[in-house]
């Protein structure tokens, strides 16, 4: 439950203030294993930065689960759309993929998340 001021605030706040920060805390869990910042490697999850558009499995270096290597060799890019359904349940969408997220149940929470990622100016 949110506290009295927070809830002010956000009465205050402009609906899309609402969406970055509902994605900002969408993607805490992410982070320990994701970077949104383009100079950050070796993490165990490949880096994010720059995701929307592009190919699926391609962040340079990083070792991918055959599954998403099969899905760049077959030319699959990351869109609002994509990202959205994989975020609903990534292993129907990629059976065999190597992260252990289940998945977001709460569709305005994936379309927040969604949201974040795609909007660098957002964060």
């Amino acid at each position: 439950m949110k506290s009295l001021g927070v809830l002010l605030l956000s009465l205050l706040l402009p609906a899309s203030a609402h969406a970055a920060e509902d994605g900002a805390l969408a993607f805490t869990p992410c982070r320990a294993c994701h970077s949104l910042d383009p100079a950050e490697r070796n993490l165990p999850g490949p880096n994010l930065s720059g995701l929307i558009g592009r190919a699926v499995g391609s962040d340079a270096g990083f070792d991918y689960s055959p599954v998403l290597r099969k899905a760049r060799d077959e030319g699959l890019r990351w869109d609002a759309k994509r990202l959205e359904s994989f975020l609903a349940d990534p292993a129907a969408m990629f059976p065999g993929l190597w992260m252990s997220m289940r998945g977001i149940e709460n569709a305005a929470e994936r379309q927040a998340l969604v949201k974040f990622l795609a909007d660098p100016a957002s964060r």
